[in-house]
């Protein structure tokens, strides 16, 4: 398997370069066309979520030497493909795409059930297996007998290939450690870890949502693109859920330094700093867009890590293969995306990535349907949040990584004037995501459903981050050493979660 692997990198290694960007500015070109044509329009927005999760280990019996200790687990690939869901990078992951639906009441029901009834039964799956798939920001139990460190770095070399041993089996993962842009060494970048690997593993870490927003009509993407920089910050705070790290990986300086100096979304600079080297900046919170041919000029012109081979199909968006392939490192906090498999499907839409994987199914739905709301709201009332800098809106979005919602996020509100008032801020975003979903067919009544779980938290001063980070100082209090502290409260996060991921909000946590 390890040699069928190596040999399939190899061949990924061999594409010229030069040809590839060549191809992908030839694609560009396509899409433009079909821009100019229409191709790409709708008569309604869509919307659709990419929920991803990691196994960790849940006895099937009390007496198991595993029960509620939640150790990370590997998911066989047989069973991912019995419960329908898809790999990403470690194999601890599972992935799940909804199928895309229009934004009504009818449609974001459908998203929430969907995501209910296909997680119920891999639920079912995976704990005849004695597993059990947690929805969370960033793992912090390494698998039972091994260190986080130890699961992250190890690899072999296969014929002079680098491959990662607890990575998918996924080609354009392993060429991302071997291609000619590929650094000597991946380090994650964050207060007081320490971890280098030879592959891009340590992006295993981390979890995400991720809400998708399909535009009526194509030309507004740039409109709605730049509004949804201005909500990333806010959101982001509201998110917060990855404060800590697998204990092994932190340098020996003490609990009370690594609280004080911790970030309340660690996911940020994991992703950030594992994938960006040198002059390729990867990932990053993207600068505004002006024309809709710029997005797609953007993705033609990023920085090539993985010049893969293409293979010929009958898709619509076959036509602009190379360009899809090229996108698919395209890694920013918000980014635009260009597809569909038929003509009458071809969709421009607004990945939003910035949330990580939240502690129940209601409160990443309340996400999702938020940020469609928000899209919906903010350019038909004309919201002077377009007003607000670019610098201001990248500095909020990171100091909502490091503050979460005690980041006092700078906000325009509907009467033109910028506040910093944590309540004055979220009233005004939730008040215009309410608006955005009643616009789309809902009732007041279901849209204020749906906002009601990120409501909850601004009303307690209280995001996952808070919850996990206070659970660790409680331990501390306790008596327990740091690492126990962080093992504890993971635990107690899972058993929460045991309750409430179906049927239940982070609220009831509180």
């Amino acid at each position: 398997m390890t040699e069928e692997l190596a040999a399939d990198v190899r061949d990924a290694l061999a594409v010229d370069p030069e040809e590839f960007e060549a191809q992908a500015r030839t694609d560009a070109e396509v899409v433009k066309t079909e821009l100019r044509d229409g191709t790409f329009d709708n008569h309604q927005s869509i919307v659709g979520l990419e929920y991803e999760f990691y196994a960790v280990g849940d006895g099937r019996w009390a007496a198991s030497h595993e029960a509620d200790e939640y150790g990370l687990m590997r998911v066989p690939r047989r069973l991912l493909e019995l419960i329908g869901f898809e790999k990403e990078l470690g194999l601890h992951n599972a992935e799940m795409t909804t199928s895309p639906q229009p934004l009504n009441s009818d449609g974001l029901r459908a998203q929430e059930s969907e995501v209910r009834a296909r997680l119920a039964a891999a639920m079912d799956c995976t704990a005849a297996e004695g597993m059990r798939l947690v929805s969370d920001g960033l793992w912090t139990i390494p698998p039972t007998g091994e260190t986080a460190r130890e699961y992250l770095t190890r690899s072999v070399e296969a014929e002079g290939v680098r491959i990662a041993t607890n990575m998918s089996g996924s080609v354009r993962y392993h060429t991302m450690a071997n291609g000619p842009n590929a650094a000597e060494e991946m380090t994650l970048n964050a207060p007081n870890v320490t971890l280098s690997a030879d592959t891009v593993m340590p992006e295993s870490l981390i979890t995400s949502i991720q809400p998708h927003y399909q535009v009526a009509q194509a030309e507004d993407l740039p409109t709605l693109f730049n509004y949804a920089l201005r909500v990333a910050g806010p959101l982001l705070a509201l998110g917060a859920n990855s404060p800590f790290f697998p204990p092994d990986l932190y340098d020996d300086v003490g609990a009370q330094k690594i609280l004080a100096e911790g970030y309340d979304e660690h996911r940020i600079a994991v992703f950030e700093s594992v994938l960006n080297s040198g002059d390729a900046q990867k990932v990053q919170f993207p600068e505004d867009l002006e024309t809709i041919t710029q997005a797609v000029d953007r993705v033609a012109n990023d920085d090539t890590m993985v010049p893969m081979p293409v293979s010929e199909g009958k898709r619509f968006d076959d036509q602009f293969a190379t360009l899809r392939r090229k996108h698919g490192t395209y890694w920013r906090w918000v980014r635009p995306v260009f597809d569909g498999a038929c003509r009458s499907d071809a969709n421009a839409r607004i990945e939003f990535r910035p949330i990580a994987a939240q502690p129940t199914v209601r409160d990443s739905i309340a996400f999702q349907a938020t940020f469609a709301g928000l899209m919906e709201s903010l350019p038909q009332r004309r919201h002077p949040a377009s007003d607000q800098p670019w610098s201001t809106a990248r500095g909020n979005f990171y100091d909502a990584m490091r503050d979460g919602l005690d980041s006092r996020q700078r906000w325009i509100c509907n009467d033109g004037v910028e506040t910093i008032a944590t309540e004055e801020v979220y009233e005004d975003i939730f008040a215009h995501a309410v608006d955005g979903l009643t616009a789309a067919g809902l009732s007041e009544a279901e849209a204020e459903t749906y906002v009601q779980p990120l409501r909850a938290r601004v009303e307690n001063g209280i995001t996952p981050a808070d919850w996990k980070t206070s659970r660790v100082r409680e331990y501390l209090a306790d008596g327990d050493s740091f690492a126990d502290a962080i093992t504890s409260m993971q635990r107690d996060y899972v058993r929460a979660q045991r309750e409430t991921l179906l049927d239940g909000s982070f609220a009831d946590w509180l």
